[in-house]
């Protein structure tokens, strides 16, 4: 008995001498990685957060950094290679290329556009038609304009009675409740779950109730430069591998996928998380996935609309190279 205690000690000592000269996987050196989301964190976000939570970015081998914009905003910030990746939306992601900014989407968060154009519901707004006389309050970007017209058009309605206020990132909700604009574009799955527990009574007026008028787009999408795709796709492999792990997790487990949020933002995490869930992978084979059709019926929209002057190349926008 002593002998083979003996030969196990000399075993275990053996193991650990060459895990020590080998290394382990969790002493390899990480690369590090920069992440920019698009805006607060929010449960548009969640895989990213549980990926990290989890570990999932360690286990891929990543150092993963995960920042808000500022000053900077993510297509600028992942082009020019002060940031690995990023959270943008497919609306903006056509407007760079059109101006060949090399940004490429390599996911979609979410398979459906989850928008919307929310009112105080004193103003008993229940269509495009209805925004007339209203303010809208605007970030700012060139397709704003011309995507209210379209609606307003299609439902019977005159653009041209419209008053536009720039309020840039100003809370929207905010700016309802105080009456400082009477409309606003708006993440339902996030601030249409806001608006319930800050108590502002809203009408939203969904843009999937309207994909006859404007092409259902991928909003929002996960970004890289081609420079990182051409030149590191290794990292990008690695990278979406952890990140597809978190949205999985999030998809078949909302609720467990809301509290490693929670260390991140606030309370309404779990209502949001409970209906967003749904929309990461909805009809899409597996998450992330991006079609074609998707993003040629939005960028030719936006030709004939006067957004963009000339078609871009849809296969440069976007891939599904990266997705496991």
């Amino acid at each position: 008995m002593k002998r083979l205690s003996l030969i196990i000690v000399l075993l275990l000592l053996i193991i650990a001498l060459i895990t020590t000269a080998c290394g382990s996987p969790a002493d390899e050196e990480l690369i590090p990685v920069t992440f920019m989301l698009d805006w607060v964190p929010n449960t548009n976000h969640t895989g990213i957060f549980v990926a990290e939570a989890n570990g999932y970015f360690e286990e891929a081998g990543l150092a993963v950094e995960i920042i808000q914009p500022g000053e900077v905003y993510p297509e600028t910030a992942v082009a020019s290679g002060t940031a690995d990746f990023g959270i943008s939306h497919q609306e903006m992601i056509t407007l760079a290329r059109a101006d060949d900014v090399p940004v490429v989407s390599i996911a979609a968060v979410l398979q459906h556009n989850t928008s919307g154009f929310a009112s105080a519901a004193d103003l008993n707004v229940a269509s495009p038609a209805d925004f007339e006389g209203l303010r809208y309050g605007a970030w700012g970007s060139p397709f704003e304009a011309p995507t209210l017209e379209v609606l307003m058009n299609c439902a019977g309605g005159d653009f041209s009675q419209l008053e536009i206020v720039n309020t840039g990132w100003a809370d929207p909700l905010a700016l309802i409740a105080e009456d400082q604009i009477d409309m606003a574009w708006i993440f339902y799955g996030w601030q249409g779950f806001q608006a319930q527990q800050q108590g502002v009574d809203l009408n939203v007026v969904m843009m999937k109730d309207y994909f006859d008028c404007i092409p259902d787009y991928y909003t929002p999408v996960v970004i890289a430069s081609e420079d990182i795709i051409a030149n590191k796709p290794e990292v990008v492999k690695a990278f979406m591998e952890a990140l597809s792990r978190g949205y999985d997790f999030a998809i078949q487990n909302p609720g467990e996928a809301a509290e490693l949020l929670l260390a991140a933002v606030p309370e309404l995490v779990k209502a949001s998380q409970d209906w967003l869930s749904k929309y990461y992978q909805a009809d899409a084979p597996r998450w992330g996935e991006q079609k074609e059709s998707g993003w040629q019926d939005y960028a030719d929209w936006m030709v004939k609309h006067g957004i963009l002057s000339a078609p871009i190349s849809v296969f440069d926008a976007f891939t599904n190279e990266f997705l496991p």
